[in-house]
């Protein structure tokens, strides 16, 4: 029986409750010798973020929306870890990637507000496309005299 995971600190203002985690460890592959045909280092850490009450609707959307490639089927995030040998340090690097994620959807985008052209800026766009169009007209008629 693999022990419970604590509560994840994302930033001192938000924390995730040890019920909405879960993770599995099983064998991983690469390279290790005999010691990957062993040892249990790959970590699974699955967040049910839908049951989630300290985030909002809003930072549950953009939560989906940047982890779209790694929901699971139940529409959990699953993140796994393989880096090193040792399964505490993978646990800890899938937390850590878990935390990063919820940052980033706890950012609000800067909604953008659509501009115009300056007044100067649209005479200048027009006098170099007719200074332009001179220029090919005068090309082509071998000059104006």
């Amino acid at each position: 029986m693999l022990p419970d995971v604590e509560a994840l600190v994302v930033n001192p203002s938000l924390t995730i409750a040890t019920r909405h985690l879960s993770w599995a460890a099983s064998r991983s592959g690469g390279p290790g010798g005999q010691n990957v045909n062993k040892v249990s280092s790959k970590v699974e850490l699955r967040f049910e973020f839908d049951a989630c009450a300290v985030l909002t609707g809003a930072q549950k959307a953009r939560l989906r929306t940047l982890a779209r490639g790694k929901l699971d089927a139940d529409g959990r995030i699953l993140l796994v870890s393989q880096l090193t040998r040792d399964q505490p340090k993978n646990l800890a690097d899938a937390r850590e990637k878990l935390a990063e994620l919820v940052r980033a959807a706890l950012v609000v985008p800067k909604r953008r507000r659509p501009t115009k052209p300056t007044r100067a800026a649209k005479a200048r766009r027009l006098g170099n496309k007719k200074m332009r169009g001179d220029t090919k007209r005068a090309r082509s008629h071998g000059g104006d005299d």
